[in-house]
């Protein structure tokens, strides 16, 4: 299926209301600088087609921007936001942000005095120009594509989180990112920064605290892992079902470095995530994660791209997604291998299972080669439940839910088994419960 990807200027977000936007912001100079520069690209991203080959499954035909806006400080809580993961565990900090606005931040005391930032990107961008600047917008250029320049036109803040050289974070971080006013919209930018040989744990949630309300997300997600660093990274998009939901995501792996992330995508009506890792450093690893469960009509898509640009780098992507009722995952996988990167060993797979004769799973791996001594392979199946697994189970004493539910998480485990926080295994698997109608 191809759509039309012709978007008009949004009027709430033309530039009557951008100019009010920046002036309530009362930013310095150089980042209203950076927001006009945005700006202007976007005006002229809009009378370019978007890419064809990562658009033209994802259906924007009912994508009425005009009826989201930009909203002021909520006044709910952190408390009000119905959240899966946090309290799966004992996190050495966490920041809550609702509707736009960063409500909550806590830091142990500890991680501070050793030079430990995280807390609310608006603010820390300010008072610690010299060590963020530098690394904002490095990996999510602005310029890429017209959601890109959006959202770096309109950011309103997000989640940061800057480890200093060698400093080790045992305890995971959390991160809550809510959408609470109905038609609300929010342009949030979560930046990891882990100076050479850092290791830290960031855990992060997409929420809605109105089932019914209708709201709009176009995030931006940068991961800069220096030399020897270790980052696990994980994000649990569990937006409402009448959410919209685009992100531009990369990671930037150097040398000797190890970066692990984990995608868990439950919720939003329409969801496009562009999702980039590049390996710069000799010896560099990336594993990738993705439990992906769509139900009703929902229409999930992915563009995955695993990056070589150095010798003796590796990377393994496994997706695994369920569809039910009249689903749609979209996965576009693509290993690049520059012409330096030699003895690369890249690896991408994607396997759908599909629980209705209604839902659809497109699965589109690819391989782009420069070197010549590489060791490059993908893969991707898709199939259906046996009745007869459900029927064995049922003949045991359990429901057809309890039995749909044994046989999805089953095939999930091959992601849960490569992740190594519990909270994160215990979450996805509630996650996968309540979607299949079990403990609600």
């Amino acid at each position: 299926m191809t759509t039309t990807t012709d978007l008009s200027l949004p009027a709430g977000f033309g530039s009557a209301t951008f100019r009010a936007f920046t002036d309530s912001r009362r930013e310095p100079e150089w980042l209203a600088e950076r927001r006009q520069l945005a700006f202007a690209q976007y005006l002229q991203k809009l009378d370019l087609p978007l890419s064809q080959e990562e658009w033209k499954r994802v259906d924007l035909r009912t994508f009425k921007p005009n009826q989201f806006a930009l909203r002021g400080k909520t006044v709910r809580t952190a408390a009000q936001v119905t959240t899966l993961m946090h309290e799966r565990a004992n996190f050495a900090g966490a920041v809550t942000h609702l509707d736009g606005s960063c409500s909550t931040v806590k830091l142990d005391e500890s991680l501070a005095n050793r030079g430990v930032l995280f807390g609310n990107l608006a603010e820390l961008l300010v008072t610690h120009r010299e060590v963020l600047e530098p690394h904002f917008a490095r990996a999510v250029r602005p310029e890429t594509d017209r959601f890109s320049a959006w959202h770096a036109a309109y950011c309103t803040g997000g989640t940061v989180l800057y480890v200093p050289r060698n400093v080790e974070i045992d305890q995971p971080l959390y991160s809550l990112i809510g959408l609470s006013e109905p038609n609300a919209a929010d342009f949030s930018h979560t930046l990891v920064i882990l100076e050479d040989g850092a290791s830290a744990t960031l855990l992060e949630e997409t929420s809605s605290v109105n089932p019914d309300a209708a709201g709009l997300h176009v995030g931006a997600v940068e991961l800069i892992v220096g030399k020897g660093a270790q980052l696990r990274y994980v994000q649990l998009q569990n937006w409402n079902q009448h959410t919209w939901h685009f992100a531009h995501q990369t990671g930037l792996v150097a040398a000797d470095a190890s970066l692990q992330w984990t995608v868990g995508g439950i919720g939003a009506r329409v969801a496009h995530i562009h999702q980039d890792v590049k390996l710069q450093g000799r010896g560099a690893n990336a594993e990738v994660n993705g439990a992906i469960f769509a139900t009703d009509r929902q229409l999930l898509s992915y563009f995955t791209q695993q990056t070589h640009q150095a010798e003796n780098t590796h990377s393994d992507l496994l997706y695994k997604d369920v569809l039910r009722d009249q689903a749609r995952v979209v996965w576009r996988g693509m290993i690049r291998v520059d012409r330096v990167a030699q003895k690369t060993d890249g690896y991408q797979r994607n396997d759908s299972l599909l629980l209705s004769p209604d839902c659809r799973a497109d699965a589109i791996p690819g391989l782009e080669i420069e070197a010549d001594d590489v060791r490059c392979t993908h893969g991707a199946t898709a199939g259906r439940v046996d009745d007869e697994q459900i029927f064995y189970c049922m003949c045991r004493g359990l429901s057809r839910y309890e039995a749909m539910h044994m046989i999805v998480e089953g095939f999930f485990h091959g992601v849960y088994d490569r992740i190594a926080i519990d909270a994160v295994r215990d979450t996805l698997s509630e996650a996968v419960k309540n979607k299949l109608g079990i403990g609600l």
